[in-house]
């Protein structure tokens, strides 16, 4: 709820009776949930660069796809603006192929940038590890 003379979370009131007041209103459950999802972002973009050094992996809908259906992904990772069509075929397929998808927090430029390249990628499936222990720490469906 807003007060007049209020704007966003910082609030100043001036009245002739009493001096200046300045208040800030932060909750500290967003200021930690932030920080936890943020952490977690950062520790999935670590295991990913770590996959693009020492395993195999796809980019891309059609190689995701090819990849599902030779049963040879482990896991498939989609950025938060792959068109919804794709996703949902994307899901089936991995809900076939028994293999677990992780909808990454970012967009597929983001997503583009944690694997390393300079070109977005709105979907990517993992093959091999390779050093990291990627598989392991990403729950299947989130």
């Amino acid at each position: 709820m807003m007060n007049p003379g209020c704007i966003s979370s910082y609030c100043i009131r001036i009245a002739p009776e009493q001096p200046l007041t300045f208040a800030v209103a932060l909750s500290e459950s967003t200021m930690v949930s932030g920080k936890k999802t943020k952490k977690t972002h950062e520790s999935i973009n670590n295991r990913l660069a770590l996959v693009m050094k020492s395993g195999k992996y796809t980019l891309g809908y059609k190689t995701v796809l090819e990849s599902l259906r030779s049963s040879k992904g482990k896991l498939i990772i989609i950025s938060n603006n792959c068109p919804p069509l794709r996703k949902s075929e994307i899901e089936y397929y991995a809900m076939l192929a028994k293999v677990g998808v992780h909808h990454y927090n970012g967009n597929n430029v983001d997503l583009g940038t944690a694997c390393g390249k300079y070109f977005r990628v709105s979907c990517l499936s993992i093959i091999d590890a390779g050093d990291s222990d990627i598989i392991k720490s990403l729950p299947g469906d989130q």
